[in-house]
């Protein structure tokens, strides 16, 4: 005689179901790339702070202006990450309108930002600073690094501002998703805490 088979009670959609550990690939990706990144801007500050303190006489030559512009700069990416944060939310909601154009605030704030770096840049070089020229008479290693590293992360910014350009464009027109917002807020915000790193390393401590 057969025994009753039992019935067990699981809903066949569950075996359907993702994994919570599940990354999408090309979040996965972004998160690589940032973390590789990172450990480079690590490794250039340090070494920065390395030749600092190992520099005798180190310059200080920012003055009032200078932090003052810098803390500006600090001021509009912090408004640039919230911006972000605001286009992923609309995104969110599938407001495809209003996110693209949280995206396109925050491209203006990035183009911002690397104008007032770039102003900065051009009155230090009518100084007469040089990557390996100190019109001070000090260490020359001061525009060396100073140039350097403010120049990676003007880069970094640069290159975000054209991809949120190419994700802002695609995304309105149906071809991406709100994967790909969130991924290209992410790189947005590291290359915002970087600069949180950069600015006081770099000019609060050389203030005058």
């Amino acid at each position: 005689m057969n025994e009753p088979e039992v019935a067990v009670g699981i809903d066949h959609e569950t075996w359907n179901e993702e994994s919570p550990y599940r990354i999408p690939s090309r979040k996965l990706g972004m998160w690589l790339f940032i973390l590789s990144d990172a450990v480079t801007f690590a490794a250039i500050l340090y070494a920065y702070a390395f030749v600092r303190l190992a520099t005798a006489n180190w310059t200080r030559p920012f003055e009032v202006s200078s932090i003052v512009n810098g803390v500006v700069m600090t001021t509009v990416l912090l408004v640039s990450s919230v911006t972000t944060l605001a286009a992923l939310d609309a995104a969110k909601h599938n407001q495809r309108s209003r996110s693209v154009t949280w995206l396109g605030v925050t491209m203006l704030l990035g183009m911002l930002f690397a104008a007032l770096h770039i102003r900065e840049w051009i009155k230090m070089i009518d100084k007469g600073w040089r990557l390996f020229q100190n019109p001070t008479g000090g260490p020359v290693l001061f525009g060396s690094t100073f140039f350097c590293i403010t120049g990676l992360h003007l880069m970094h910014i640069i290159a975000g501002v054209v991809a949120i350009a190419v994700v802002a464009i695609k995304y309105s027109r149906g071809s991406l998703d709100t994967g790909h917002v969130e991924s290209v807020g992410l790189y947005w915000h590291f290359v915002d805490l970087v600069w949180m790193f950069v600015f006081p390393l770099v000019y609060l401590m050389n203030a005058k």
